[in-house]
């Protein structure tokens, strides 16, 4: 038997031993990795917000959270943002929440939803879709749909003097099952499905947009918007333009941009990074302990064999390099359970929950590269006093045990 057949099958000779370890070590490794696709999938998703859409600033009422539940600007300060220094274009939008487990079906009483205060954060958003079963409903001006990051729609977008047509974004038509041509109940009353669109935001892409005085009308706001897009001249600095308009309506009006609300998020997803790291750290701790006891307990069975292997000629750092090399194996084997099960389960947990049209899992090279690496440390870390041990016990001792 050669030295790596010898290496690779020695773990197994007890194996419901060894299945332990295995079981201990995946548990660690498939949460460092489901960790890192789900933070790696929200990193993607923030980096395509903030390059999505055309309004770079939200005004929002000040002390707004983001979802109130009262529309509280006058329609013609729309128009009064648009004078101000630095602004090219200015769309006013109001938001509702057709509140119920799949979107469809509201009653009027049921159904009824006031238009929200404040912006999800970023320019153009309609609101996270699919967190706890709403469906957020965005009025705009057909005209102005450019400023909320749809560009484009498959079919053909909603008329502003008609009361009946939507158009829906490609994560909420997916998680309702609807396309262009068919009909979505909201807030009590049936709409046509005139087109569908992808912003890239995958928060735009999780709502429905249609005519703002559609939405006015059925929400009892009329001539009040929810928050107020703002498009920047090309040789205008973001910060200046909402600088102005926060100083052109103090204690009134406060403002978002793209980059603040990105700056937000990825300070958030650093503590989960934080996090996933204090994972791999106790998985190293607990994982090495478990490779040391199964490891030790390998090398009192085996006592006698390792004297003859010494006693026929076999140096220390043979031993070492055996016994070593029994535990990254183990290791080894723990982390490719662990990432199967990972990738599994994650693809699971977003494909039949209501955050699934949200986040794509991220398979980046080096979330998995860091579940091994920290698989083979713990390999070396669990194995080495086991290693060493070994490679210590003199043959004539090591032939006398029993």
């Amino acid at each position: 038997m050669s030295f790596l057949s010898l290496v690779v099958k020695n773990p197994f000779r007890n194996k419901t031993r060894s299945i332990l370890a295995i079981i201990g070590i995946a548990i660690g490794i498939m949460v460092i990795v489901a960790l890192g696709m789900v933070t790696g999938g929200l990193k993607t998703s923030t980096q395509s917000t903030l390059k999505a859409g055309g309004a770079e600033i939200t005004v929002v009422q000040t002390g707004a959270s983001g979802f109130e539940t009262t529309a509280s600007i006058n329609e013609t300060t729309v128009g009064d943002i648009l004078k101000l220094n630095g602004v090219k274009d200015t769309a006013g939008t109001l938001r509702a929440n057709n509140n119920t487990a799949s979107g469809l079906n509201t009653s009027a009483s049921q159904g009824q939803a006031t238009s929200s205060g404040g912006s999800s954060g970023a320019p153009g958003t309609s609101g996270p879709p699919g967190f706890s079963g709403s469906l957020y409903i965005t009025g705009i001006d057909r005209s102005k749909l450019s400023l909320a990051g749809i560009d484009s729609v498959n079919g053909t977008a909603f008329a502003d003097n008609s009361a009946n047509e939507v158009i829906i974004g490609k994560t909420a038509a997916n998680n309702l099952n609807k396309t262009v041509g068919e009909t979505v109940n909201l807030l009590g009353k049936d709409f046509k499905i005139t087109g569908t669109f992808e912003s890239g935001n995958f928060l735009t892409d999780g709502g429905i947009y249609m005519s703002l005085s559609t939405l006015q009308n059925l929400t009892s706001n009329q001539n009040k918007v929810s928050n107020i897009l703002v498009k920047v001249k090309e040789n205008a600095n973001v910060t200046d333009v909402s600088n102005t308009i926060e100083d052109a309506y103090p204690n009134e009006l406060s403002t978002t941009t793209a980059a603040d609300l990105a700056g937000r998020i990825n300070q958030g997803l650093s503590f989960i990074d934080t996090a996933s790291w204090a994972i791999s750290i106790l998985a190293i701790v607990i994982g090495g302990v478990g490779v040391v006891n199964t490891m030790i307990m390998s090398v009192y069975e085996r006592t006698r064999e390792i004297g003859v292997l010494k006693a026929v000629g076999w140096k220390d750092r043979r031993i070492l390099g055996m016994i070593l090399g029994e535990s990254i194996v183990l290791t080894l084997i723990a982390a490719g359970v662990g990432t199967v099960v990972a990738i599994i389960g994650v693809e699971v947990l977003l494909t039949y929950s209501s955050v699934g049209g949200v986040i794509k899992p991220s398979f980046s090279l080096d979330i998995f590269l860091r579940g091994f690496g920290i698989a083979f440390l713990v390999g070396i870390v669990g194995g080495l006093y086991p290693a060493y041990r070994a490679s210590r016990l003199a043959p004539t001792e090591a032939l006398r045990y029993e």
